[in-house]
């Protein structure tokens, strides 16, 4: 781990997604039917999920990432990639709530809500560099494979993987839901499902099984064009299955409102992000990108950009 760098952009965005995380928990407490079950999936995805992958990952040098380090970092990761990573998941899960769809189509379809805000986040991630301790460092910077194929400078399969990562948690939740609901909601299956799930969720990320809906591996070799194949057939089967699931399952009742009034974490999560990094990116297309010391319109832009997210 290097020394922290004081990068007063990099901290904006950290407060951030600290005030959404907020936001988020008196939601929960105010909303959620079993609060402390759900603030248990909140603790379960980000410590014992999705940080533990990252940390891991961005530890393995080429063929993987580093994120630069901020004053909110927990080992090697900043602690707000995690949470955003839960507030994505979390969201889309109760959009998906208030209709009435099979539950087996939630997992592709929460994976294909992961993989859409990837592709609007890690754009400005990886165009976010500073001077750091660390040398000049992006927010977050991809070290692909000589050959690997590429988009925005980052192996395809990042952008598949997130189809996996966000499906396999909505698996083992919703199991563990549906065995907390079996149990009577009992508060012991209630404080241990979300840890289980967030175990069983990290071992398939670990299991061959990742790095198959990556580029079929073992059957082919990383740099092969399969991570181009692999990442359009899941993104038509997660778009299919979606159509299914509103087209042929949905009764086109909802089980409640989701007004701006009464979902608002929603909306913001949904409608602003993804726009205001549109916009970030096609900016920068004509100004290039943010590095320490520039001012003028892409320091402001700087100060609003990647609003929830590092990528």
């Amino acid at each position: 781990m290097g020394d922290i760098t004081v990068v007063p952009v990099w901290i904006i965005q950290d407060i951030i997604v600290l005030i959404a995380a907020v936001l988020m928990v008196f939601y929960i407490l105010d909303k959620e039917t079993h609060p402390k079950t759900v603030l248990l999936q909140f603790i379960g995805f980000v410590f014992f999920y999705a940080a533990v992958f990252e940390i891991t990952a961005s530890s393995l040098g080429e063929g993987f990432y580093a994120y630069g380090r901020s004053i909110l970092m927990l080992f090697n990761i900043p602690i707000t990639v995690p949470i955003i990573e839960f507030l994505i998941i979390y969201s889309t899960l109760r959009v998906l709530k208030s209709v009435n769809i099979p539950s087996w189509t939630k997992p592709f379809i929460t994976g294909l809500s992961a993989m859409v805000f990837d592709f609007s986040l890690d754009p400005v991630a990886v165009k976010q560099i500073f001077q750091t301790t660390d040398g000049l460092m992006a927010r977050w910077t991809y070290y692909p494979l000589a050959g690997e194929p590429q988009i925005y400078g980052e192996p395809v399969m990042n952008f598949t993987g997130w189809i996996y990562i966000a499906g396999y948690w909505t698996i083992f939740i919703l199991i563990g839901e549906w065995w907390h609901k079996k149990k009577g909601y009992s508060k012991s299956i209630g404080y241990i499902y979300p840890f289980l799930a967030a175990i069983l969720s990290l071992a398939c990320m670990f299991s061959p099984l990742s790095n198959f809906f990556n580029y079929m591996g073992p059957f082919f070799e990383r740099t092969s064009n399969m991570q181009w194949v692999m990442l359009i057939t899941l993104s038509v089967i997660t778009i299919g299955i979606l159509a299914l699931a509103f087209i042929k399952f949905w009764d086109r009742k909802v089980n409640y409102s989701i007004t701006p009034k009464k979902r608002f974490s929603y909306h913001v999560y949904f409608c602003g992000v993804p726009p205001g990094q549109y916009y970030i990116l096609h900016y920068r297309r004509f100004h290039g990108s943010v590095v320490a010391g520039r001012s003028g319109p892409d320091l402001i832009i700087a100060r609003l950009d990647w609003n929830l997210h590092y990528g």
